[in-house]
């Protein structure tokens, strides 16, 4: 899952995979997967014989400089070119990027397909409902909304302010910072 692969001459990234075994006949693995050319969505089914080719992608450390509408502004550390990046490429890695984070872009050629975040990032909460005071028979949470408009599930006693941090993979609050 995450893998990009070569597909003919189209680069795909594989969004959801699913081995399945049916009963006597070969086993395959079902793959549903998104073009990074054209962002069109494609089911495709691997037999066991068949080989995938993955794609070789080169890294480079960049810095988020800013986000204007659907497009993110990097710029390269070492030789200062800067790349944008629209949000699509991006994917679920978007709501996790702040002004000035330094992030390791994927490229293929000279095509930037995509980013490897870190495992967690520290984010301030931008609103959040009040918690019910009195209420701690059982852990009591609200969905909070942080300063990059993803939304959250945190404890009631994570207040407007304050900085949280946020696994990557799962979305999933792990501690007040």
């Amino acid at each position: 899952k995450g893998m990009l692969i070569k597909m003919d001459a189209n680069l795909c990234r594989v969004l959801d995979l699913n081995h399945i075994t049916p009963g006597n006949k070969r086993a395959h693995v079902q793959c549903k997967m998104r073009d990074i050319r054209t962002g069109r969505l494609a089911d495709f089914k691997f037999r066991a014989e068949e080989d995938v080719e993955r794609a070789t992608l080169d890294e480079h450390e960049m810095q988020v400089l800013y986000r204007e509408g659907d497009m993110f502004c990097f710029m390269n550390t070492e030789s200062y070119e800067q790349v944008h990046i629209s949000r699509e490429v991006l994917g679920d890695s978007a709501p996790y990027l702040l002004p000035e984070m330094l992030i390791k872009v994927e490229f293929y050629d000279v095509e930037p397909v995509g980013i490897d975040l870190p495992p967690t990032v520290d984010l301030k909460v931008a609103d959040t409902s009040p918690g019910i005071k009195g209420a701690t028979a059982s852990a009591q949470v609200k969905p909070a909304t942080l300063e990059t408009g993803l939304v959250v599930t945190v404890p009631s006693f994570v207040h407007v302010g304050d900085v949280i941090r946020v696994n990557t993979e799962t979305g999933e609050y792990l501690a007040r910072v």
